[in-house]
């Protein structure tokens, strides 16, 4: 499993960090926007200790806050205090392998790593919360990073919870998911509801045609979609000493489609070409179709074939999907359409449009004139037809991270606004955050903030205004 990823990490910003720090007072380059005001949040594996055999996707959960006030830009990050790595700081030495791998030598005492918590961070309900998807949410305390416990929301809801909830930009309620809900690589994924106090209004369970490994889902003003592609888990496989999960697409891909207040016994699941997908876009409704843009991969990356072998590079790359249900028609298979052909990453719309009909997106590209699979070093806008409206490119070497738009102000028009996003430098080996007018990306950044260190190759975040 771990050749699937050695020329990913081979790349000099995936590496950890050693330290955190604290800096008050940041240079800035060009001009911040004095409308921005609050907190980018972003979320990343940094392992405290190097693990033998441990994929990327594992390491300890790194949160990383840009706060801007009146102009002015500070900064600072913490690890993520799980029960794990407290362990592991305790023991002064790698404890775990991920995926549940307890390492030879590890205490009896400890069963479970209680999970990294390194995958993304939200604000919902008064409450920060930083996720992946193997474990419940972790609170963490917005100014000093600390981390406050799990939350269980009071015991309503239990076992895995994704890193990719989605909030109704109408009502508040932030919807959810897990799979493995029944156990390590069990087909069973749970679902549910938050409402926009934070008192879980729903909690249920289903299984799906295989074990797989959903890192995200789809949701409209009146679906939910559970995207089951073959990323497969299995535990047999584990128990032998080969890769839990695997790439195996003659399991082929499922997507199950459910009424928002429905229930799971109304699923009806559709089927297409093998694929998979990390990330949605957004999702629509048009009459009774359900619209949904995706980054879809031909064949996952980072995962072998179960016999350790590996995926094909060149198809193991994302570009910008349109995905087509027909909820009227007399098939079950869905269209898949491909939009663009760059490879890209991370799209991110005006979150004020989720689960509705959009006019703008972005995406993270690669630069397709450089042999640098994987690596990200634009930032693509698009349309709500898939159209290109702007694409910028970094310096040869520089990378990006997911782009995050941030409007103008409660009432500015769809994607009126900015675009954050961390920038490594390779040539200085540090970062900046990068400040793009969301609608005129390919004018480059309009503010840099720039930082002494750099901001490893990490997942997600996401902007918590100061009100």
């Amino acid at each position: 499993m771990l050749d699937q990823v050695t020329t990913e990490m081979s790349r000099p910003n995936l590496a950890p960090i050693p330290m955190e720090c604290d800096a008050p007072h940041l240079k800035v380059s060009g001009e911040l926007p004095r409308e921005l005001n609050g907190t980018l949040y972003r979320n990343g594996p940094n392992p405290q200790f190097d693990a033998p055999g441990a994929h990327w996707f594992v390491g300890d959960g790194m949160l990383h806050a840009f706060h801007l006030e009146n102009g002015r830009a500070s900064y600072r990050n913490r690890w993520v205090r799980t029960p794990k790595w407290l362990a592991e700081h305790d023991a002064g030495r790698a404890l775990f392998g991920g995926f549940g791998r307890k390492l030879p030598g590890a205490p009896a005492g400890i069963t479970d790593d209680g999970g990294v918590a390194n995958t993304n961070i939200i604000f919902h309900g008064g409450k920060l919360l930083a996720l992946e998807e193997g474990h419940l949410p972790t609170e963490i305390e917005p100014g000093t990073l600390d981390r406050l416990g799990y939350c269980d929301y009071k015991g309503a809801i239990k076992g895995p919870f994704t890193a990719h909830p989605k909030i109704d930009p109408v009502t508040g309620e932030m919807v959810f998911f897990g799979y493995n809900a029944m156990g390590p690589l069990t087909p069973a994924l749970s679902y549910g509801s938050v409402n926009a106090s934070g008192v879980v209004t729903r909690f249920d369970r289903f299984e799906a045609p295989y074990a797989s490994m959903v890192h995200d889902f789809i949701v409209t003003e009146n679906h939910l979609l559970f995207p089951i592609l073959p990323i497969t888990g299995s535990m047999e496989r584990a128990m032998r000493g080969k890769p839990p999960y695997a790439w195996e697409p003659e399991k082929g891909a499922y997507v199950g489609v459910m009424k928002r207040n429905g229930s799971a016994k109304d699923l009806v699941w559709f089927r297409a070409e093998s694929c998979y997908v990390f990330h949605v876009m957004n999702a629509w409704e048009e009459g009774n179709r359900i619209i949904a843009d995706v980054m879809q991969f031909e064949e996952a990356p980072l995962f072998p074939h179960p016999d350790g072998s590996k995926t094909d590079p060149q198809k193991s790359r994302a570009r910008y999907c349109r995905w087509t249900f027909d909820l009227a028609g007399n098939t079950d298979r869905f269209t898949q359409t491909y939009l663009d052909d760059l490879t890209g990453e991370f799209p991110r719309i005006d979150d004020r449009r989720a689960g509705y009909a959009n006019s703008h997106g972005w995406y993270a590209c690669a630069n397709p004139d450089l042999p640098m699979f994987g690596a990200l070093s634009g930032i693509v806008h698009v349309d709500g037809k898939g159209k290109r409206l702007g694409h910028y490119l970094l310096p040869a070497g520089d990378t990006i991270s997911e782009p995050v738009f941030v409007e103008r102000g409660r009432d500015a028009a769809e994607g009126d606004g900015w675009l954050l996003a961390a920038v490594w430098r390779a040539r200085e080996n540090r970062s900046d955050l990068a400040v793009f007018n969301a609608q005129n990306v390919e004018g480059g950044p309009v503010a840099l903030v720039h930082l002494g260190h750099r901001v490893p190759d990490g997942f997600h975040g996401n902007w918590v205004g100061a009100e």
